[in-house]
């Protein structure tokens, strides 16, 4: 039996050092938005390829591709304590709930603020694609679709790829296969 996680995972770095997709080509003038939706069970495993296989070669390809990665869960965290509130959140959580340090963290986590904040952290010239990692940890305090909507006016020419633990079906993104995290139209599949 074939594994299709397998097969997908096998055919990410051909994608990614694509003329296609790093110079936007064939999207009729769409952002460079993508998905590599995953089994969520599969995390671990995609955690450990993107990190011993995939970015490991991208760098021996000829030319190289230059990746940047941002795990969102420790882009949320590195804000946090940038900012003192790390240690204020959990003393929220653990008097008040979980709702509570959600609502404590919305004013603080505004996407269109974390998509800056990425987009800073990006020597555009250095870069050729942006890798999002960290969805689903990252779940309920940023959501997927309203981060792509702000790095939108933040990434110039540069193609985004988003790894997303869950479905994307081309219209909506699935987090864990059973929260819908809305409808998003501007982004492409990775591989099928």
């Amino acid at each position: 039996m074939t594994d299709d996680f397998r097969v997908r995972l096998n055919k990410i770095a051909d994608r990614l050092s694509s003329d296609e997709l790093l110079s936007n080509k064939g999207l009729g003038n769409e952002i460079g938005f993508w998905i590599f939706d995953y089994p969520p069970e599969r995390e671990l495993e995609l955690r450990s390829f993107i990190d011993g296989v995939l970015l490991p070669g991208m760098a021996k390809r000829q030319p190289a591709v230059r990746p940047a990665v941002v795990n969102l869960f420790d882009l949320i965290i590195d804000l946090l304590e940038d900012r003192k509130l790390y240690d204020r959140v959990l003393d929220i959580q653990a008097k008040k709930g979980d709702a509570a340090a959600l609502a404590a963290l919305r004013p603080v986590l505004k996407e269109d603020k974390l998509a800056e904040r990425i987009a800073n952290q990006i020597d555009f010239d250095q870069v050729d694609v942006l890798l999002l990692t960290g969805v689903g940890a990252a779940y309920p305090m940023l959501r997927s679709h309203t981060l792509l909507a702000g790095l939108q006016a933040t990434m110039k020419d540069k193609p985004v790829v988003m790894f997303y633990p869950g479905r994307y079906d081309g219209f909506s993104l699935r987090l864990f296969n059973t929260l819908a995290d809305d409808h998003y139209y501007r982004a492409f599949r990775l591989v099928e």
